[in-house]
């Protein structure tokens, strides 16, 4: 087998660039979980980060298309800066629970807390399951109990109960938040976040100028899936043989820093063609968003962000419900296996074939397709009563629905953008279907699954799916067939 080393630098770049952060990226809300954030702040927290992809991705598109000859410098630099980021979790730390005992008798009375209360999380042979108590704090690491449910207490045969607590810190909850700890997470989560979102819509940029013919995209691109899937399921796995009573994420860090390494090293070696600068890239962008097409393509572009986002926001959730009701165990080692099999199974295949199957039918008709395709994959969990029946799902149809459609944008983009503004047009693709779709696929979703619940939910995307697609081919056998042909389109 002949291997062509012009592009082993791009395909390189993929894989070692998934692979860091395929240990990283699912696990960031555990992370926030694990330093006291409440799900509900971590939730707007994931909810309002789309929207800035909105913004940073076409302005660095922009930057890297107006400074062409510093390409390669503005890529590495953001590569460095979301490995900082992202490596700099690691040594976030809220200070060590304190552990205390107290003896309570059945005819003792508790003293009053002179100060403000915290929670503690106290066990004992009077107790059915560990249980949260009020204590006050008499100085730094020394509590008091002075409330405790006493009708909730087993008494043993002397009426004394033993108990064992464990206590967060000095302060509450509330000042909790405001821990230097706590903001510095936010920065870093979302400069990290933000860093791999940029990245990602310039690497596509680049492939394509790499690359002597847009259909050999997808052959490059899937790499990444490779890189991400293996990384993420064995940094999963040596995370939870290394973890005792609390996670040890070393493994996972050790990785991402290792991968980061090797992938600036090949970002070095990536030799970049030199390709005409746009003569006036304001005015060629102001002509560019007048035609239909383009409008066209970027609502549905839009929209194609909501039905993959209400699946990474939620699918997870809704099978953990699903779990829940059927009593089904393991579901962590399911939530992994779901993941890695969504990367290594039909979306590899798919990004391979992508480029023929855009050949043959046309960017149009192969987003149509993308979104009857995701109706299929919507609707499929939305029927399931065994959690398990969502790994064969994901397995098959992740290739068919994500793979495909992530080719068809990037593909679309890179054929409509003028000639200069490759990475440009990638940031407003990239910005409108992660960021736009993304944030209103979670916010609709949420609505959606409060009032109506996780099946529900995914029985309404699927109808959106599958009205969107009918609208997408409509309207480009219509009103878009009357206009005058382009002739970086393919409609038939």
């Amino acid at each position: 087998m002949k291997i062509n080393t012009k592009l082993l630098p791009i395909k390189l770049h993929y894989f070692f660039f998934m692979a860091a952060v395929g240990p990283i990226l699912p696990q960031l809300p555990l992370f926030g979980k694990d330093l006291g954030i409440s799900p509900v702040v971590m939730g707007t927290i994931t909810g309002m980060l789309p929207f800035t992809f909105l913004i940073t991705k076409p302005i660095f598109g922009l930057a890297v298309d107006v400074w062409r000859n510093q390409r390669k410098t503005i890529f590495t630099f953001v590569i460095l800066l979301m490995t900082i980021s992202f490596g700099a979790l690691y040594f976030l730390r809220l200070p060590t629970p304190v552990t205390f005992y107290f003896q309570f008798s059945k005819n003792a009375h508790l003293d009053s807390c002179p100060n403000a209360t915290v929670s503690v999380l106290c066990n004992s042979s009077c107790l059915t399951k560990p249980t949260n108590f009020a204590a006050s704090v008499i100085e730094p690491q020394v509590f008091k109990v002075c409330f405790l449910p006493v009708g909730e207490l087993i008494w043993s045969e002397n009426f004394t109960c033993d108990f064992i607590c464990t206590g967060d810190s000095n302060l509450s909850k509330q000042r909790s938040y405001e821990l230097f700890t706590f903001w510095s997470f936010i920065m870093l989560m979302s400069v990290g976040t933000i860093g791999f979102n940029i990245v990602n819509s310039i690497s596509d940029a680049i492939c394509f100028d790499v690359v002597d013919n847009q259909n050999l995209y997808g052959k490059q691109r899937l790499w990444g899936s490779i890189g991400f899937g293996i990384t993420a399921l064995i940094a999963g796995y040596v995370v939870d043989f290394f973890s005792n009573s609390i996670t040890n994420y070393a493994a996972a860090y050790i990785t991402m820093l290792i991968c980061c390494i090797f992938d600036l090293l090949v970002c070095f070696k990536l030799k970049l063609p030199v390709i005409e600068a746009p003569k006036n890239i304001f005015k060629d962008l102001k002509l560019l968003f007048t035609d239909r097409y383009v409008k066209t393509f970027i609502v549905f572009t839009v929209f194609i962000g909501m039905l993959d986002g209400v699946i990474i926001y939620f699918l997870f959730w809704y099978l953990e419900d699903l779990s829940t009701e059927t009593h089904t165990p393991n579901v962590k080692l399911m939530e992994g296996l779901i993941l890695a099999a969504g990367c290594l199974g039909a979306e590899v295949i798919f990004f391979f074939i992508s480029g023929k199957i855009l050949q043959r039918l046309g960017h149009v008709h192969c987003f149509t397709l993308c979104f009857f395709n995701y109706s299929l994959r919507l609707g499929l969990i939305a029927l399931v009563t065994n959690p398990w029946w969502i790994l064969p799902i994901e397995l098959f149809l992740q290739g068919p629905t994500f793979a495909l459609s992530y080719t068809t944008i990037a593909a679309y983009a890179n054929e409509i953008a003028p000639v200069g503004m490759s990475a440009t047009m990638q940031g407003i693709a990239a910005g409108m279907g992660d960021g736009t779709g993304y944030a209103l696929g979670s916010v609709f979703g949420g609505v959606l699954y409060r009032f109506l619940g996780g099946r529900m939910t995914f029985v309404a995307f699927m109808a959106f799916g599958l009205t969107c697609g009918v609208l997408h081919f409509v309207l480009h056998k219509t009103v878009l067939k009357c206009d005058k042909k382009r002739d970086y389109e393919t409609l038939d």
